[in-house]
């Protein structure tokens, strides 16, 4: 269980939301060896951006899915290697909300938000937009956010209390989203005056990586100048996008990014070009590449069949997205009115309709669906994963479990992989298909915060018949859903049981001492949580 610096406890309290609303995505860019740097070094920046993600994970505020989670995690490291600061650390995650918006906190932990990646007409205008958070960090516009955010913070922490209590208190997501949309509304006016050369200097950033990791570099002023016409066609600036209350957009903006993307195209076509290498060419003269069957698909000529496919599946997730983050039931009537529609009539509309009548219980009509896409593309990995996901809905568990084996057999790091194989194992019942489910998530557990792993683990432990096991990873993913709380409760009950040996005693006490810091130091702030919502007035 890993957990944050108390010390670090305030700081989440009386900064957060801004930075979740996304308000603190561009301040002046700060001098090197600017005091900011002292403020908070590299680690408390990451221990603060991963409070402040199991914060919103207690709030549902993220869209928890392991197959998206791994395709923007994905889609942002290829940006992240190809930018001004690659070794930095980064983590990306969906944030459940319609709104069209995407911010950047401390740490590099960069949120898109579903309603943004909704409305992208390609990938490379949803990387344009991930670029452009990156530019952000690299150029440490943040850590002069933190500085100048010392004189708000009395407000900042009110609003953040506000938004916890919201949720703790039964709202849901929608009501603490609110408060912190509120709050955020009060700085903002202030905050714009600030922001021009900061956004200027984040677009430039973020399209040199467009440019540098294949992108169209265009694709940013595309986006943002599709932004911008909603000025001339909304109802004022409260029918905004969110996107443009905290970015905003100019025409000398969007110009300066287009004259920049088209000289880095004019200059990428003076390059000389690699010759074609043949496979016997790599062979030859380079070592072995592991797991690659054809190296020639590494060479440049394989760039377009990479791009096609990666295309391919932004399209798939594009829709997943608009699924999972919006009401299933609505969305699968919505897709079969509109598939009788020509143009409307795509794999990734057919595979948007199958994910909706699979999260409706409608397992059968999704394989239907899916049938005919799997034909034609045999080999794609997020259409076997919707079969199997459509026959486990179906009751037809032999045929899910042939599906998710072959593709770990294929793909055995795969976390989404992992995670729906271990799930269709252990609704098996048997100790032996439990023990095989936790024998493939037992190895993401060191490097993973995403709490469904946990769950997961805990429910296979249990019938498997290891329920110490199973207690301690249902009290990691207590901590990591934003409930320290909760969790501490549930290693002390374990604790209390009479058949632990040595090492598991050992190894409860070491999780129950790294907690217990951080719940003092909740108790002493007064801070509420969603499993002590009565936080504030406790001594």
């Amino acid at each position: 269980m890993r957990l944050p610096f108390p010390r670090l406890l305030l700081l989440a309290a009386t900064t957060a939301a801004t930075f979740v609303a996304g308000a603190q995505d561009a301040v002046r860019l700060p001098d090197l060896g600017s005091s900011a740097n002292a403020l908070i070094s590299p680690r408390e920046a990451d221990e603060y951006g991963a409070q402040m993600l199991r914060q919103m994970h207690a709030l549902d505020l993220t869209l928890d899915d392991a197959l998206l989670d791994q395709y923007i995690n994905d889609l942002g490291f290829r940006l992240v290697a190809s930018s001004a600061r690659p070794k930095d650390h980064f983590q990306f995650f969906i944030v459940r909300d319609t709104q069209i918006n995407a911010f950047a906190a401390p740490g590099g932990y960069i949120g898109v938000n579903a309603g943004l990646i909704n409305i992208t007409q390609d990938e490379s205008e949803l990387a344009g937009v991930i670029a452009h958070e990156i530019g952000h960090i690299t150029q440490n516009h943040l850590y002069r956010a933190f500085e100048a955010s010392k004189k708000d913070a009395p407000l900042l922490a009110l609003v953040l209390l506000g938004a916890i209590a919201a949720g703790a208190g039964g709202a849901g997501g929608d009501a603490a989203a609110g408060v912190l949309m509120g709050g955020q509304g009060l700085l903002m006016q202030r905050q714009i005056n600030f922001t021009r050369k900061d956004e200027i200097e984040a677009d430039r950033a973020g399209i040199q990586t467009l440019s540098n990791a294949g992108f169209n570099p265009e694709a940013m002023a595309d986006f943002f100048g599709r932004m911008q016409d909603t000025l001339r066609v909304g109802e004022g600036e409260d029918a905004l996008p969110a996107l443009l209350q905290t970015h905003p957009v100019t025409l000398d903006r969007i110009s300066d990014a287009r004259a920049r993307a088209r000289v880095l195209e004019a200059s990428s076509k003076e390059r000389p070009k690699l010759p074609t290498l043949d496979k016997a060419y790599w062979e030859k003269n380079t070592a072995p590449v592991i797991y690659v069957k054809d190296p020639t698909t590494l060479s440049t000529a394989g760039v377009n069949v990479a791009k096609e496919s990666a295309g391919d599946t932004y399209a798939l997730m594009r829709e997943r997205v608009r699924v999972l983050s919006g009401d299933a039931g609505k969305l699968a009537s919505y897709y079969a009115t509109n598939l009788k529609r020509k143009d409307f009539d795509t794999a990734a509309n057919h595979y948007g309709y199958a994910v909706a009548l699979t999260r409706t219980n409608r397992g059968s009509q999704a394989v239907e669906q899916l049938q005919p896409l799997l034909a034609t593309l045999p080999n794609s990995v997020v259409l076997r994963l919707a079969m199997a996901d459509a026959y486990m809905d179906a009751g037809r568990y032999g045929d899910a479990l042939a599906i998710y084996k072959a593709l770990h057999a294929n793909s055995p790091r795969n976390v989404a992989v992992a995670l729906g194989y271990a799930k269709a194992l252990a609704v098996q019942g048997s100790v032996g298909s439990a023990q095989q489910a936790v024998t493939l998530l037992r190895p993401m557990l060191d490097s993973s915060d995403d709490p469904e792993i946990f769950r997961t683990y805990a429910q296979a432990s249990e019938r498997a018949g290891d329920s110490i096991r199973a207690d301690e990873a249902y009290a990691n993913a207590a901590y990591l859903s934003g409930r320290p709380f909760d969790a501490m409760e549930q290693l002390r009950r374990l604790l209390k049981r009479d058949d632990l040996d040595f090492y598991q005693r050992s190894r409860i006490q070491s999780q129950i001492a790294d907690l217990t810091p951080l719940l003092l130091e909740l108790r002493k702030r007064r801070v509420a949580t969603d499993d002590n919502p009565d936080g504030r007035t406790q001594q």
